[in-house]
């Protein structure tokens, strides 16, 4: 059975324990930590530590930074190679399953002015095989993943659609690095969500669930009952976690989620 996860951000309490608390009385099961860059994750190490030896199940980060390893500036790639290793190395101690990481984010669409980036497909797909390659083998080391999530067009201009992610892996030929679907962005760049599902099934290692508009699952026009048997199809038994906006105050919308979702898993 699929862990049901909730990013952290949207959990009351001053310590993970606190969050904890509220999670399981909303029928979470999980939670989702969020990474932010300058090592701010590793300086949290000890308070992971603390959860981690308390049984609280933190399976995944996703990393919190404005800049990622497909950034136009070579100095911006390397701090977010860096800083990437830097969450698996937690994650690896916590007793984590990996982190996630897009391409990148804002930093450059083709779908909004000028249009027209300022490195070649060939160059970008060149800088995303050496950073993805360096943190892979880094996890590997590590006995943890990494995965790669493709954004909506509207966000980045690299990794859009699954299909797009797995061929990256592929190319690399790390068992380390696997993809992150999200159900929002899947919605805008997939034609036939299901079918992506299915065939980027062998390497799908994370999945995060938020409705049509980035609400809460229930909030939009997703066919969850699809979405669901999909996940049954291609054998996926890893956590799907909440990465959304929320329709209201999280009390009162998130507990619905969890409900939902096991409804069609």
């Amino acid at each position: 059975m699929n862990m049901i996860c909730v990013q952290e951000q949207h959990l009351p309490g001053e310590s993970m324990e606190e969050k904890w608390d509220i999670a399981q009385e909303w029928g979470f099961d999980g939670i989702e930590l969020r990474g932010k860059g300058d090592f701010g994750f590793r300086e949290r190490l000890p308070e992971l530590r603390r959860a981690a030896a308390r049984g609280i199940p933190m399976p995944t980060v996703c990393v919190e930074m404005m800049h990622f390893i497909g950034a136009f500036d070579a100095e911006q790639r390397q701090d977010a190679i860096v800083q990437m290793k830097s969450l698996l190395d937690v994650m690896a101690e916590i007793g984590g399953r990996g982190a996630m990481t897009p391409a990148s984010y804002g930093m450059f669409s083709d779908r909004l002015p000028p249009f027209v980036s300022p490195r070649s497909t060939e160059e970008d797909r060149k800088v995303l095989i050496d950073g993805l390659g360096q943190v892979g083998a880094h996890a590997a080391t590590l006995g943890v993943e990494l995965y790669l999530e493709p954004l909506n067009r509207y966000e980045n201009h690299m990794v859009r659609r699954l299909d797009d992610a797995v061929s990256l892996i592929k190319e690399i030929g790390l068992d380390s690095v696997k993809v992150a679907a999200d159900t929002y962005h899947m919605n805008i760049e997939e034609a036939d969500p299901a079918a992506a599902l299915l065939a980027a099934g062998p390497y799908i290692g994370h999945v995060q669930a938020s409705d049509s508009n980035r609400l809460e699952p229930g909030s939009g026009h997703i066919d969850w009952a699809l979405f669901g048997s999909t996940i049954r199809a291609i054998g996926y038994t890893g956590p799907i976690a909440l990465e959304s906006r929320l329709s209201g105050p999280a009390q009162d919308v998130l507990p619905a989620s969890p409900v939902l979702l096991r409804r069609f898993l």
